[in-house]
């Protein structure tokens, strides 16, 4: 299901699973570079079935030409460059406007993001203060480095230890006080079932611990 969040440029195409009348608190979903993917809307279902009302928008609404073939051999450089022709900032305020609506329910609200999403909701705690932040791997971390005394949400952050897209050791200390997980063996986007990223362990284990995280920091109503 669908609907449509205003950002105060145009009204920002978003997809969700529950209902935003509920009593459950709603979480951020944020994509990877491969947009609103099968894999972010089967996370969202899983994140539906642990109780909370899920949002994902279209961090891409502003761009054409960003259909994905995830079969195709050039996906990832297509994907790459889709990204490089995204304003960072508009992205930033876009997911704002989406997480803002979340917290105009009264009913808690968290950000969870996936490589690219990882990075930009990062950037989204540091501006709009969630009550929590999940980043898994997120590809903007090491030139955010400045917000860093600016994201007071509690904080789980998960890393790949063979992630060839971002030096971990270089990011990790300007994290302070977050949740830090590292996974041997893993490289980026470990948790993304296609073939050339996935690490089965490290997702499973890392997607345990997210659960942890959120039933102990933005508990719902089911438990």
């Amino acid at each position: 299901m669908t609907l449509e969040i205003d950002t105060g440029s145009g009204l920002i195409p978003v997809h969700e699973w529950g209902s935003a009348d509920s009593e459950a608190p709603g979480v951020l979903l944020l994509q990877e570079i491969f947009g609103v993917s099968d894999y972010i809307k089967h996370r969202a279902a899983d994140l539906r079935a642990l109780g909370y009302y899920v949002i994902a928008p279209e961090i891409y609404w502003r761009l054409d030409d960003t259909e994905l073939d995830e079969s195709s051999p050039d996906l990832l450089q297509r994907a790459m460059g889709i990204v490089g022709r995204l304003d960072w900032d508009q992205a930033v305020k876009d997911a704002v406007a989406a997480l803002e609506y979340l917290q105009a329910r009264g009913k808690g609200a968290g950000v969870v993001g996936f490589c690219f999403g990882g990075g930009l909701g990062y950037n989204v705690a540091a501006v709009a203060s969630p009550d929590v932040l999940v980043s898994y791997y997120g590809s903007a971390l090491k030139q955010l480095g400045e917000l860093a005394p600016k994201v007071t949400a509690t904080s789980l952050h998960h890393f790949g230890n063979t992630d060839a897209y971002l030096d971990v050791d270089e990011i990790v200390p300007m994290l302070g006080a977050a949740e830090i997980h590292r996974y041997d063996g893993a490289g980026h986007a470990f948790d993304n079932p296609l073939p050339m990223f996935h690490h089965p362990d490290a997702s499973a284990l890392a997607w345990r611990r997210t659960e942890d995280f959120l039933a102990r920091h933005l508990p719902t109503p089911q438990g």
